[in-house]
């Protein structure tokens, strides 16, 4: 057993078994994740470039796109490529690293949603104070704490999987490594695994969402005191796109997680995590170039500067 360890290699069996439908979940995957990357970019690009976007809100928004781009990174190419070399395995090594970046980036996403909260909190409730508060260190140190804490977790669950022993059937009902179908195929004694999983993941789960409820309860109440219609639009305005991207990422998450508690059909759950994974990524961009005036104004002043960087260079 030791010895095997080494050579040790998990069958992913993806989406479907089908080779038909290969081909056309190929294209399908391929054309969501190029959506994802190049909306995403246009985002971060967008933010950076106008001068106007150099705010916490907007600081925050080009890190989520950056993470969305990341944490769709350590899925998808692997099952392209799996699908393309018509291969089904991935080692143990690389199915380590795989859980380690996949959670790391789903929680720095978490961790993020919920840092844009306060943000949003902050500038409704508190406006008159807002640069005060969320100040450029302030910022600075709560991204740094939304990695450190990512990154614990994440090295927290590749330990505990180090020590469990893999004997034969090694088969996950997934188009990646996922932390319960890898702990379910081991050998030896799970117990202490799955007893940090549910702690992390009621611990990690339930702390962010109520933390949406508060400050969104404290948002709404501020918004309804608020005289003018044209004050209180403006006002939900500014958090409306969030609200949309969390409303989005929990309902999924929430969606994929009753669907696996209630259906024993492994396959419907490896479908269903498809929308956390690959559909949430691709839609966050459009929600904000589509909700936010600013958001739009920066990707038009963009295409301008491309468009005279193209002149120049076909000069």
């Amino acid at each position: 057993m030791e010895n095997e360890t080494h050579v040790l290699k998990f069958v992913l069996l993806g989406l479907s078994e089908d080779t038909k439908l290969q081909l056309l979940l190929f294209g399908l995957f391929l054309s969501m994740y190029l959506v994802i990357i190049f909306g995403n970019l246009l985002i971060i690009l967008a933010i950076l470039t106008d001068s106007h976007l150099h705010t916490p809100m907007y600081f925050f928004l080009s890190n989520l796109s950056f993470t969305d781009i990341c944490f769709t990174s350590t899925t998808v190419p692997k099952m392209l490529l799996n699908i393309q070399t018509k291969s089904k395995t991935i080692t143990y090594e690389n199915c380590l690293s795989q859980m380690f970046f996949f959670m790391l980036f789903g929680q720095l996403d978490i961790s993020l949603l919920t840092v844009m909260a306060y943000d949003r909190f902050v500038a409704i409730c508190h406006p008159l104070h807002y640069m005060v508060i969320m100040n450029a260190q302030v910022c600075g140190r709560l991204l740094l704490a939304s990695w450190l804490l990512s990154v614990f977790v994440s090295l927290l669950h590749d330990l505990m999987v180090l020590r469990l022993s893999f004997c034969t059937e090694l088969e996950m009902s997934q188009f990646f490594c996922e932390l319960n179908q890898v702990v379910q195929l081991a050998c030896s004694d799970t117990f202490l695994n799955d007893l940090v999983i549910y702690f992390e993941a009621g611990l990690l789960a339930v702390i962010p969402l109520t933390g949406f409820l508060y400050s969104y309860s404290k948002i709404a109440s501020t918004i309804l005191r608020i005289s003018t219609m044209e004050g209180k639009y403006k006002a939900f305005s500014t958090c409306g796109s969030h609200l949309s991207v969390v409303s989005l990422f929990y309902g999924t998450g929430l969606g994929v997680y009753f669907t696996s508690a209630a259906s024993q059909n492994s396959r419907a759950n490896a479908i269903a995590s498809v929308m956390y994974t690959v559909v949430s990524p691709m839609l966050n961009p459009f929600i904000y170039s589509l909700r936010n005036k600013d958001i739009k104004k920066a990707l038009k002043k963009l295409r301008n500067i491309l468009a005279i960087k193209g002149l120049f260079v076909s000069s």
